[in-house]
């Protein structure tokens, strides 16, 4: 892939671009789908791919090569010169970040054992027995592993590498048409993969939410569980770019420096970060992954910037560099101290949501946003599930519900799926005053 970069890069520059970053991509990806308590498909792709990134006299453009020959690359950037000379220059564009960088490996996130897994299945029968196990009638849901390679070429001195693996699988439990639980585990090696927490949390939710009544629409103190509140991080993470804060998709506009959560929430982007599923040793541009605090202690520190951002605003890159815009890596919510039993200790009267989709924004700049429970959602009474409830809705404002976090639990939990497609690092987050109204069908 680097004899290619080299290639897009020479020709590029022949036609006079300015900056330009290629990442190529080397891609092996294995899928095992199961449904009835039975593998029903099983599939492997490999595919190759060269991102590309061109300026042209502040005039930015991308496009994806994925054949390789070179008339089809020249006829590509040709097409794509022509395409970029008519549009108008970005006058805020400042530049792409100045190589060459030194790089550190990043402890478990290559596992030679999961690229030559000959046999997946077995971690899908031991997720589907657990959840079996815990009362589950039927369990369906999918498992990947992932082997990547990138190879990064760009105009301003930089070569750069990173090869890794991962694997994970999401499990979700059914008894009847309306109970159902879901269990995820993510892991970048073998070792800490754990497939039967993920079925056994499916099967206990699914077992626990058996006979659900209507939810009472009204105000509550809500317990979100890990896989619930990773959502919401998730879609937080988009607004923390400071390209969504300029385009005016973010609540976090012209905040910088105040509060904007409960003194007890810090929030990182660990872009190094240990069997994480998104670390990797270098950004779009190059810049070596790093820890970057966005709020300390409720305050908005900062945004995620890559090298023109930075230079804009006058400070320096967060390492969030996308192809593009700034993108973050791992959110990482801080922990607290409570157990999972303190947590629920201290709602009186309350909701304990399990899992969200269908998360929506009615305003971007003000965090008004709905989003509604999927799987169990339970009434808790005095710190006791008390029963199943379902037609209920989430409909509230972001930063109210940040700064209404009340309590942490102290265990952290990875959460990646399709749901969550930027992994978050969260615990239970008990949060006070939601507004809860009914679901409308």
């Amino acid at each position: 892939m680097f004899d290619i970069n080299e290639f897009i890069l020479k020709k590029a520059k022949e036609l006079g671009f300015g900056d330009v970053v290629v990442l190529g991509y080397e891609n092996n990806r294995r899928q095992v789908r199961f449904a009835n308590n039975e593998i029903t498909v099983a599939k492997n792709w490999h595919y190759q791919k060269a991102e590309l990134f061109v300026e042209y006299e502040k005039r930015l453009a991308v496009t994806t090569i994925t054949t390789f020959d070179k008339e089809t690359i020249e006829k590509t950037l040709k097409t794509l010169l022509a395409s970029v000379k008519t549009m108008a220059p970005k006058e805020d564009y400042f530049g792409i970040a100045d190589g060459p960088f030194k790089y550190n490996d990043i402890p478990e996130t290559l596992d030679k054992r999961i690229v030559e897994l000959d046999e997946p299945n077995e971690y899908v029968e031991r997720a589907i027995n657990a959840a079996i196990e815990e009362g589950a009638k039927r369990v369906a849901g999918v498992l990947y592993t992932d082997h990547n390679k990138i190879h990064l070429t760009t105009s301003n001195g930089v070569e750069a590498f990173d090869e890794g693996t991962g694997i994970e699988i999401s499990v979700r439990a059914f008894i009847g048409d309306e109970e159902s639980g879901h269990g995820t585990s993510s892991s970048r090696v073998l070792d800490k993969f754990d497939p039967e927490s993920a079925g056994r949390k499916a099967g206990e939710i699914a077992k626990l939410a058996q006979n659900p009544t209507q939810g009472e629409a009204g105000t509550f103190d809500v317990i979100f569980d890990p896989l619930a509140f990773a959502n919401l991080m998730s879609y937080m993470s988009f607004m923390t770019s400071a390209f969504a804060v300029e385009a005016g998709f973010s609540f976090l506009v012209g905040k910088l420096d105040q509060k904007v959560a409960n003194e007890n929430v810090t929030i990182k982007d660990v872009g190094n970060m240990p069997n994480a599923y998104r670390s990797r040793k270098f950004d779009d541009e190059g810049v070596p992954t790093r820890e970057t605090t966005i709020i300390e202690n409720g305050t908005l520190k900062t945004y995620l910037l890559n090298t023109s951002f930075a230079r804009k605003y006058k400070t320096e890159t967060t390492a969030n560099a996308g192809l593009i815009v700034p993108r973050a890596w791992n959110v990482y919510l801080e922990p607290g101290d409570y157990t999972k039993e303190e947590l629920f200790g201290e709602v009186k009267k309350g909701i304990y949501i399990t899992n969200v989709w269908y998360t929506r924004f009615q305003n971007y700049v003000t965090g008004d946003f709905s989003t509604i429970p999927r799987d169990g959602a339970f009434l808790v009474e005095n710190g006791e599930i008390v029963k199943p409830v379902k037609n209920i809705r989430v409909s509230d404002n972001f930063q109210k519900i940040l700064e209404n976090i009340a309590a942490l639990g102290r265990d952290l939990y990875h959460i990646h799926w399709w749901e969550v497609t930027t992994p978050v690092f969260t615990p239970y987050v008990l949060v006070k005053d939601v507004g809860i109204t009914k679901a409308t069908k």
